[in-house]
């Protein structure tokens, strides 16, 4: 499938695609990404309040990001977890994999389940407006349920570890 540049930037890319049964399409080629449930113990979870520019708000979301060229995806997870948590994990255990929005984006996101924390200092990037926010799990459900937390990969990893929690009980 050829494919013309449209955008580069230094996170991700937008080209065109020519598609078999219509116009072409414009697409994000994403070099993927993580995202973690920091158990900071059995029954509490690290959140993130996150501003973000593209709705003009602060959301609550599981802490998360992009994967450098060629990285695995746990190391992206131990970076992402220590700069915007502060937290360092004894284990990361691989949930699933995740397509974003395949509509539009090719991003593959990497679920994992961080357990065994420590806490550190974050080292968040320049402009970050991040803060921690330590909830019971089940706060964190009923925010769910309740619509409080909006953000997709956050809903889907903490959906998908609570499934994996009732199931080792």
């Amino acid at each position: 499938m050829s494919e013309r540049e449209l955008l580069q930037t230094s996170r991700f890319s937008v080209v065109e695609l020519a598609s078999p049964s219509g116009p072409p399409r414009q697409v994000i080629r994403h070099p993927g990404s993580v995202v973690i449930v920091p158990m900071v113990d059995e029954h509490h979870v690290c959140l993130i309040r996150n501003y973000r520019v593209s709705v003009a708000r602060t959301l609550v979301e599981l802490p998360a990001g992009t994967r450098e060229p060629n990285e695995e995806p746990e190391v992206t997870a131990t970076r992402e977890l220590a700069e915007e948590t502060g937290y360092r994990a004894e284990s990361l255990e691989r949930i699933t994999g995740f397509l974003a929005a395949p509509g539009i984006l090719d991003e593959k996101m990497i679920l994992y389940l961080a357990r065994g924390l420590s806490e550190g200092l974050p080292a968040r990037e320049a402009g970050e407006q991040i803060e921690n926010l330590v909830l019971p799990w089940q706060e964190a459900m009923e925010m769910v349920g309740r619509g409080e937390i909006e953000d997709a990969k956050t809903i889907i990893g903490l959906l998908l570890v609570d499934r994996q929690r009732s199931s080792d009980v």
